[in-house]
């Protein structure tokens, strides 16, 4: 993952917590009775630099893991830093592994008995009971994991993940800690780094080393909790991965205020009031470009103006194209305006419609179906967009002038399932970074 927050600030007390350790000022303390995680051949310091709402700078620092804390060796040593907790104490955790922990063994004592016999059925039997165990087991453990999200928001491990089990140790990255504690206690983040700290010396990895957040258990967890996947970030401008369902800029109402750019403004308070630069519409995922400074926000805009921003967008057609005659690929222009007595709808109009261009290239004929209804044939269609109209890549799929099938989940041009989304996603940007001159190009997989 890319690292949401600057990470200098922090990395230098990372380096001061990794002499403090050096000079016994700092010890990490161990706290698990696990006796394997005393092998552990290092773990990953991290520190969160806040300020609170005074604008006072708060320093946070955890240790990933739960089998060991940080602690000052003596008071006379603190520096005023917040040593943060686990999410779930390794109290709790016991206790929910303690149901199953004795069956779990005697099972396994049992499957290397049958392993050893041949007795294959007993042993595939005996295995499927383990497995069973060990993930109502992991299932008691996850339920325990909750976490303030910079909304202000607790939202649950497994609510998150929906229905797939998470990995073994998701929620107790450094990252994961610092942050539920900064918003659980009202801070606000600016710096934030993790550095890896050997134990052994046995690692492949060199302490002092900085790493990003991981894919693996971070990936899932920080884009809900900041509200926002961050795909790139730097003083300048922000790129995020938005999701479906969400506005790109506030609307009218109080209840169309939450949406990419407050999200933005409310992780990076010293944004600028209106960083937008382009918009997505609410059901259309993928890549979007905001500006964090006036300067920055004008060369952007004037880049789209002057079409230099190349686009490309994935969808999910209702139906088969090729049996319609379609070319393979090929370009369209046509002509839409708003339809008045019918707000947002975009109507056809060849004397006062504005004029859109659209390049397709057909990419291939597949099966779609949601929950357990009957798949059918769709179409997967990549979309170049030359001109940004409203509702560009909609109309163009299923208006009658265009191709006539509308994309998949389309509530305002086809139609949308119950749980369904539009299969819209805006897959590729590049542009020109505003102030230092370099190509930027960045790509985004289709969810469906």
């Amino acid at each position: 993952m890319f690292p949401p927050f600057d990470q200098e600030k922090a990395k230098k007390i990372c380096l001061s917590m990794l002499e403090d350790l050096k000079n016994k000022k700092l010890i990490l303390e161990q706290c698990s009775k696990n006796k394997s995680a005393d092998r552990t051949p290092g773990i990953m310091l991290g520190t969160l630099v806040c300020t609170d709402s005074e604008k006072k700078e708060i320093v946070l620092k955890a240790a990933s893991g739960i089998s060991r804390t940080l602690k000052y060796a003596d008071k006379e040593f603190s520096d005023g830093s917040i040593f943060v907790p686990p999410v779930v104490a390794q109290k709790k955790i016991d206790e929910a592994l303690l149901k199953n922990d004795e069956i779990i063994h005697v099972l396994t004592r049992r499957i290397d008995e049958a392993k050893k016999s041949g007795n294959e059925e007993l042993y595939a039997e005996l295995k499927k009971q383990r497995e069973t165990l060990t993930t109502e087991s992991l299932l008691n453990v996850f339920s325990l994991y909750d976490f303030c999200c910079a909304d202000g928001k607790m939202r649950s491990l497994l609510s998150i993940c929906g229905s797939s089990l998470p990995p073994t140790g998701t929620g107790d990255c450094c990252e994961i800690k610092l942050l539920h504690y900064a918003f659980l206690h009202k801070l606000t983040p600016l710096s934030m780094c993790q550095m890896f700290y050997s134990l052994t010396g046995e690692d492949g990895r060199h302490t002092g080393e900085v790493y990003p957040p991981c894919d693996e258990r971070c990936g899932l967890l920080l884009p809900s909790m900041l509200g926002l996947e961050i795909v790139y970030r730097d003083s300048d401008i922000i790129v995020v991965n938005k999701q479906s369902g969400l506005l790109s800029v506030p609307g009218r109402g109080e209840d169309k205020q939450d949406c990419i750019v407050s999200r933005v403004r409310r992780l990076f308070p010293n944004c600028i009031v209106q960083p937008s630069v382009h918009r997505l519409d609410m059901e259309t995922s993928g890549l979007m470009v905001l500006a964090f400074t006036k300067e920055a926000h004008k060369i952007l805009s004037r880049q789209f103006e002057d079409g230099l921003v190349k686009k490309e967008y994935e969808a999910l057609l209702d139906g088969v194209l090729a049996q319609k005659g379609i070319a393979s690929e090929g370009s369209m222009e046509l002509f839409f305006r708003l339809d008045i007595e019918n707000r947002p709808h975009q109507i056809w109009d060849s004397e006062y419609g504005k004029c859109s261009l659209t390049q397709w290239q057909i990419l291939r004929t597949e099966r779609y179906s949601l929950a357990e209804k009957k798949a059918r044939p769709v179409t997967r269609v990549r979309f170049i967009p030359h001109t940004g109209r409203t509702h560009q890549l909609r109309l163009a799929s299923a208006d009658s002038h265009g191709f006539g099938v509308p994309i998949v989940g389309d509530s305002l041009y086809g139609k949308c399932d119950e749980g369904e989304r539009l299969c819209l996603h805006a897959t590729s940007l590049s542009f020109i970074h505003p102030v230092t001159g370099e190509d930027m190009h960045f790509k985004s997989r289709a969810p469906f």
